[in-house]
């Protein structure tokens, strides 16, 4: 990350929405700011633990999906759903898993339309590696405590399901 700013640039926004907008306004666009800077301050903390396994988050991610699931294969398409993101960036995904090692393509056995990605027993052993990095570092949520992080994911769990994430 960069060096320091010398003021907090969320409060400083707070302090110019509050002159502009009202005292109102100002919370929701704060929560909002916040939770992207940390958003942006999580994934390069994750983004450099995951350095020596040539992994970026993303990857990381899309590499678990296929490590997790029954037999270590999904169609593309639904690697894309879950990982909320546009097909072409599950192509570029997967790509890059297959270029590392870690992943291989095949025609979906039942399905003509759909390839499956596959992980490789070298993605299994990275995975597992890598998982490993990232649970001795709490996946870079120093300093917060555990009551602290199952408060802040039972507050966006609200979030993402008035936006349809998912049905309980």
């Amino acid at each position: 990350m960069s060096d320091p700013l010398p003021f907090d640039p969320i409060e400083e926004a707070g302090r110019q929405w509050r002159k502009h907008w009202g005292g109102p306004a100002a919370t929701p666009m704060m929560a909002v700011t916040s939770l992207m800077r940390v958003q942006q301050v999580v994934l390069a903390r994750l983004n450099e633990l995951l350095t020596p396994f040539a992994l970026s988050f993303s990857r990381y991610e899309a590499l678990m999906l296929l490590f997790l699931s029954r037999r270590g294969s999904l169609p593309l398409g639904k690697i894309g759903s879950r990982l909320q993101v546009h097909p072409t960036s599950v192509t570029s995904l997967i790509d890059g898993l297959e270029k590392q090692g870690y992943a291989a393509r095949s025609p979906h056995p039942t399905d003509r339309r759909a390839t499956l990605a596959t992980i490789t027993a070298r993605g299994r052993e990275v995975a597992e590696q890598a998982t490993a990095a990232l649970n001795g570092e709490r996946f870079g949520t120093a300093p917060l405590r555990a009551a602290d992080l199952r408060e802040m994911t039972d507050v966006l769990r609200q979030l993402r399901q008035a936006a349809g994430d998912f049905t309980d």
